[in-house]
């Protein structure tokens, strides 16, 4: 570390090992080059050493911005880690082992999301209440896609619906799942802390040594991302008949009950190559995390949706006047209304 920056600084590492077989896995050779530069005439670099954790908060503390050699991912990414991740963890792990806190870390994390699964989920019920509705316009107006549409976009508005309901909450929680994938990596108190089976949190769970190797799985067997795949595979089995019912088929757009069915083994295959070598506690996050919204989504479709009176809200939001459309619903309407236009006039030359 230097309080001068250098203009410019090439770094290089070159593997020794030649024959895995005899040399160690991981021996390696680093060079810096870092020209320095005159200033009023001479090199004036007072420089320090740091050698130790790339702990965060360890970094942090010496204030000279070393803390950001730690990929926490950019923007809201880094933001989740650096102000919700980071100090809940630290906070969590000061009193409890270090993989019972990351269960009460998921759990306070899916506790916190779970309002935004209630509306993705209410909003899932009410597209599935109208979905013999949409398939009646379906058949009605099937040969105008055009006025198809737009007698959709009028039942939306009558029953008080919004189709993208379903879709803001699920992108909502996208950074939070991509903000782990940082953190648990970087997580340099998980490194020789052991939970279960597991030898170290940081590195993979290994339960089976295979006599050779897989080509993208590897050459071990890890337990933890294989129930992280059986959980998220019920969660998918759970879910994908209702996402179904709830999503009409569009014509010319692709069949999502079949994708959704293929889904539904790819997620879990994807799941277990991936994360086989992947950390530990990353892969018991996913596993917990899952386990927790198969919880949260049962609990929900069972003892709080209800779709009779889903289906009573939305027949007596019809009979109400229809709320006035927002500014992106005028604007699509216009833009409808213009093409169907021009599709009458075609025809009438």
């Amino acid at each position: 570390m230097t309080k001068t920056p250098f203009d410019s600084a090439k770094l290089y590492s070159n593997n020794l090992v030649s024959d895995t077989e005899k040399d160690t896995l991981f021996t390696k050779q680093f060079r810096a080059n870092m020209p320095l530069a005159f200033t009023n005439g001479e090199v004036d670099y007072k420089m320090n050493w740091y050698i130790g954790p790339t702990d965060y908060e360890t970094l942090k503390s010496y204030d000279r911005n070393i803390n950001k050699i730690i990929s926490l991912g950019w923007g809201i990414f880094g933001w989740i880690n650096m102000f919700i991740f980071i100090p809940l963890f630290g906070f969590l792990s000061s009193y409890i082992s270090y993989g019972i806190a990351i269960i009460v870390f998921t759990i306070i994390i899916k506790i916190a999301m779970s309002p935004i699964t209630y509306k993705s989920f209410l909003s899932q019920a009410k597209m599935k209440v109208l979905r013999p509705e949409i398939n009646e316009l379906n058949d009605k107006f099937g040969k105008d896609p055009m006025k198809k549409q737009q007698e959709t976009m009028k039942l939306y508005n009558k029953a008080g619906v919004n189709p993208m309901a379903g879709c803001i909450p699920a992108l909502i929680q996208i950074p939070f799942m991509y903000a782990s994938f940082q953190f648990f990596p970087s997580a340099f108190e998980l490194r020789q802390k052991s939970f279960l089976w597991a030898d170290d949190l940081s590195s993979f769970d290994q339960v089976v040594k295979l006599p050779f190797h897989i080509p993208l799985y590897g050459d071990h067997i890890s337990l933890f991302p294989i129930l992280a795949a059986i959980a998220i595979f019920f969660y998918m089995k759970m879910t994908s008949g209702d996402q179904q019912m709830a999503a009409p088929q569009q014509e010319g757009m692709p069949d999502m009950g079949k994708i959704m069915k293929i889904m539904i083994y790819v997620s879990p295959v994807m799941m277990l190559i991936f994360f086989n070598t992947y950390g530990a506690g990353l892969s018991l996050y996913n596993f917990i995390s899952n386990l927790i919204t198969i919880g949260i989504m049962f609990v929900i479709k069972n003892y709080i949706v209800d779709p009779e009176k889903i289906h009573a809200q939305i027949q007596e939001n019809k009979l109400k006047e229809p709320k006035k459309k927002s500014g992106f619903q005028q604007k699509l309407q216009k833009i409808m209304e213009e093409a169907e236009a021009q599709k009458a006039q075609q025809k009438k030359k």
